[in-house]
């Protein structure tokens, strides 16, 4: 266990220090050339009321996440706190972020869910369903904004719209595999035996029954909450309709910066639905945080909309609220967690 933690930890140092080299590169691409004292000035003049919407629409992005856990978590007969499982999300925010393609987060999540005493069955299916709906909602978003708003998606886009295509389809075919593990129990099975093969092959566990006891117990719980959820479509319903609104909070807290930096030429809608189109096509790249490519193309796309030098200081309040500050509080919230 010792030797597993220390490996863990070594992993997680790992991640930390690439996500510090690829956000200091992606400092030095945004500044390069900037009189950074001319941004921080500038910064300073966004009215306090609309850099503490911004700062709303972040946490709320986040917290989101931790409020449709909780209600899945309570309609299948969990008792846990809101609270905590708001804590869950932000755990998950930290982890995706440091991690490429984001795929540290859930593991992280589903750690501390079961340690907090929830069944690792209900979990591993809560966890499953806020993942496949929250791609789902960003895939529905994607197909509208190309059937409705195709012709000014390409102006704004230009060379990126490539890159829009390949992030809807990763995401379409990651919400395709993601429903046939959720509702193929016998896919997690046979993933399991493969595991052990190679585990016990590499002298690492032992073939014991006890263990395949377990697996098949997780299995029938795994099934029970999916036939769940599956009988109560309200409870799905209700989880997609509040993760349309949480996913669009973020794509409106651009158009909160748009205003706050007193600019008035492009309809907010069309902030809006550019800042969905950037995040669509970077959600499924294996950076960390999609760091760099992300602030590459927000300067290509948006420099019509942020005139001036507004375009640096809208990437700066932008990022920095919605990424950097929320990874912060993800950090913390980890930090006193690990405590507990």
């Amino acid at each position: 266990m010792k030797g597993r933690n220390q490996k863990e930890m070594r992993r997680m140092v790992v991640n930390a220090v690439i996500f510090a080299v690829v956000m200091a590169l992606t400092f030095w691409s945004v500044f390069r050339g900037q009189d950074f004292t001319k941004i921080m000035a500038a910064v300073r003049q966004v009215s306090g009321t609309h850099m503490a919407a911004a700062v709303f629409l972040a946490v709320f992005f986040v917290a989101g996440e931790g409020c449709m856990i909780w209600y899945l978590l309570r309609g299948i007969g969990e008792q846990p706190t809101l609270l905590r499982c708001v804590s869950y999300s932000f755990i998950g925010f930290f982890f995706s972020g440091i991690t490429p393609s984001a795929t540290g987060g859930q593991p992280m999540q589903l750690y501390y869910m079961r340690r907090d005493g929830n069944a690792l069955s209900a979990s591993s299916v809560v966890l499953m369903t806020v993942a496949v709906i929250y791609k789902f909602v960003l895939v529905l978003i994607g197909i509208g904004i190309l059937l409705f708003w195709r012709k000014p998606l390409r102006i704004y886009l230009q060379g990126y719209m490539g890159l829009y295509f390949l992030g809807l389809l990763l995401n379409v075919v990651l919400v395709a595999v993601l429903l046939m593990v959720m509702f193929s129990p016998g896919i997690i099975r046979s993933c399991f035996c493969g595991i052990e093969k190679v585990m016990i092959h590499l002298r690492l566990w032992k073939e014991t029954e006890s263990r395949r006891e377990k697996v098949e117990l997780f299995l029938s719980g795994y099934r029970e909450t999916v036939d769940f959820l599956r009988k109560h479509k309200r409870l799905i319903g209700t989880t997609i309709a509040g993760t349309f609104v949480q996913r669009c909070s973020v794509f409106v807290l651009t158009a909160v910066v748009y205003r706050g930096l007193g600019l008035s030429g492009t309809a907010v809608m069309d902030v809006v639905l550019v800042q969905a189109a950037v995040y669509i096509a970077v959600d499924m790249l294996p950076v960390p945080g999609a760091q760099g490519i992300t602030e590459t193309m927000y300067r290509s796309v948006f420099r019509d909309i942020f005139v001036g030098n507004t375009l640096v200081v809208s990437v700066c309040i932008t990022r920095g609220i919605s990424f950097y500050l929320v990874m912060l509080v993800g950090l913390v919230v980890f930090g006193v967690s690990g405590r507990r």
